[in-house]
């Protein structure tokens, strides 16, 4: 933080985020959590999936947001057919000079600052699976060498209800790598009305570039620095601990219903998240209800429920919200 006090710090923070709110919400309507939960994600440095019907704006709220980063952008469409060369890239025989030919390595669009996998859950788990070190390493191999990617890198991928025709459910292992799993809402009534007046007219608004390369980088060490004291760490290892059947703080919904609770890189999810939440809401340090603010897109991803408990529709959300109910904030 240089010679600034935690006041200046959180307070230029906040500005620099709100500039970049202001910009995304010329074009977009609603969606606030989600576009929170991104913006937590950039500044944590975490991966974001964001699950939602077609139509809610997903795409175009990823864009937006990258529209007002100066950072590189890419998108890649998630299909049936596409293919993990498709992703990170392949190594070519090129020929320089005649007679002279050489192997060399072509980028593909995982080398972003920004990359956007939009409805990644439309192609197959082999594909989905080539964004697993790339999410965990920040590089990728191809053919025994490793590639750096570009810092910051970030994925802000979107899905579609699994229920819907075309789909396959990400693999356990790379759900566990995205930071939070983000809900997009259908939109309000008058929320709709803003919507069709901004996109059925003859103005189109236009998102400027507020955050540099810079600024993001800055902006990331003073979430890390943000304090936690002893009892708020311990409160989210007992929300962890609480959603694996076999602990004494294991709720009934939990031990009824859940196969398999959250790893620790849930626990870390949750403390890097509440960090950038305690600095939005204006203080240095993280309390309790910042953690209860982030439990459930940090958490949701990472139950795996049973047989039982999919064939009653319950959801990872009744979990946790039934666990942060429970869950005494001082330790026994």
């Amino acid at each position: 933080m240089n010679d600034s006090t935690p006041s200046d710090a959180v307070e230029h923070f906040c500005s620099r985020v709100q500039r970049v709110r202001d910009e995304v919400q010329k074009l977009i309507v609603g969606q606030g959590d989600v576009l929170d939960g991104l913006l937590t994600c950039l500044l944590a440095s975490g991966h974001a999936l964001i699950e939602g019907v077609p139509g809610l704006g997903k795409t175009a709220l990823v864009r937006s947001l990258a529209a007002a980063l100066e950072l590189s952008f890419s998108r890649i469409q998630f299909t049936p057919d596409l293919m993990p060369a498709d992703i990170i890239g392949t190594t070519l025989i090129r020929e320089h000079a005649p007679g002279q030919r050489a192997f060399e390595f072509e980028a593909g669009p995982i080398f972003a600052n920004v990359v956007l996998a939009d409805e990644i859950n439309r192609t197959t788990p082999k594909t989905q699976s080539a964004l697993l070190e790339a999410m965990q390493e920040s590089c990728v191999t191809v053919a025994k060498t490793t590639h750096a990617l570009p810092e910051p890198f970030l994925v802000l991928a979107t899905q579609n209800p699994l229920e819907m025709e075309g789909t396959y459910p990400l693999p356990e292992a790379q759900l566990d790598r995205f930071l939070l799993k983000l809900h997009a809402s259908f939109p309000e009534h008058a929320e709709l009305h803003e919507i069709l007046d901004r996109t059925t007219g003859t103005q189109q608004p236009q998102v400027r570039p507020v955050l540099s390369r810079t600024d993001i980088l800055e902006m990331r060490r003073v979430v890390r620095q943000v304090a936690i004291a002893r009892h708020v760490q311990d409160y989210a290892v007992r929300l962890l601990e609480a959603t694996h059947r076999d602990q004494k703080q294991a709720t009934a919904l939990v031990r009824r219903y859940v196969r398999f609770g959250a790893s620790p890189r849930g626990a870390q999810a949750c403390l890097v998240a509440a960090k950038t939440q305690a600095l939005l809401a204006g203080r240095f340090h993280v309390a309790v209800e910042d953690i209860q603010r982030v439990v459930k897109p940090a958490l949701r991803h990472r139950l795996i429920l049973n047989f039982e408990g999919e064939a009653e529709g319950i959801s990872a959300d009744q979990i946790l919200d039934e666990i942060v109910a429970a869950l005494p904030t001082a330790g026994a």
